[in-house]
């Protein structure tokens, strides 16, 4: 097993709805709204890691050598929640994003053992760290963005969704739930892996 966060979604690729598809964007805004709640700042601090217990974490590895297990329970739920919008938000598939844990999006963190493998420093310096990995995610973003479009007119105007653009959408939201899990989950200290197919 890895020892990074892995992100698992069933990606429906053909006889896609073509409505919902349309009107997307409209529709997954009461579920945005209820994700927004769980974000400290609110909707304007709404992210890909919208809520996730981080400052009480890592000061709970740095100075105690322990991963609560309530938090790690909590992040790993909103990181489900959100891979759940992000899946429905860049076609995946069309099941709308369930506020309940569900099979088809799942979100598996690394055995921390209570945060015994764990390193009590690394913590504070991990998001430094991990600055490269935003600045591949950047780009990443922008062709995502682009393979997006593309993969919205395929499934509007064909109902199928071409397999190598969900490829990249797919790897891209595993990418950034690696870095998410590494720089500010801190459930790993293994350095993610730059690569939109790990």
């Amino acid at each position: 097993m890895s020892n990074q966060i892995e992100t698992y979604i069933e990606i429906k690729l053909e006889n896609r709805d073509q409505v919902s598809g349309l009107f997307r964007y409209i529709l997954i805004v009461p579920v945005l709204i209820f994700a927004a709640a769980f974000a400290p700042g609110g909707a304007e601090s709404l992210s890909i890691g919208m809520g996730v217990v981080v400052l009480p974490t890592l000061l709970a590895i740095v100075f105690r050598g322990v991963y609560p297990s309530y938090a790690l329970r909590f992040n790993q739920s909103i990181v489900e929640l959100s891979t759940r919008i992000t899946a429905y938000a860049l076609l995946l598939n069309d099941n709308y994003p369930s506020i309940e844990a569900n099979s088809s999006v799942r979100v598996v963190f690394p055995d921390v053992e209570g945060g015994k493998k764990l390193n009590r420093l690394l913590p504070l310096v991990k998001w430094l760290l991990a600055i490269p990995l935003y600045v591949v995610g950047i780009v990443y973003t922008i062709y995502g963005l682009i393979m997006l479009i593309v993969g919205w007119f395929a499934v509007i105007f064909t109902k199928a969704m071409p397999q190598a653009v969900a490829e990249v959408l797919f790897g891209f939201t595993r990418f950034w739930n690696r870095v998410l899990g590494y720089a500010f989950l801190l459930v790993t200290d293994e350095y993610p892996s730059f690569s939109l197919r790990d």
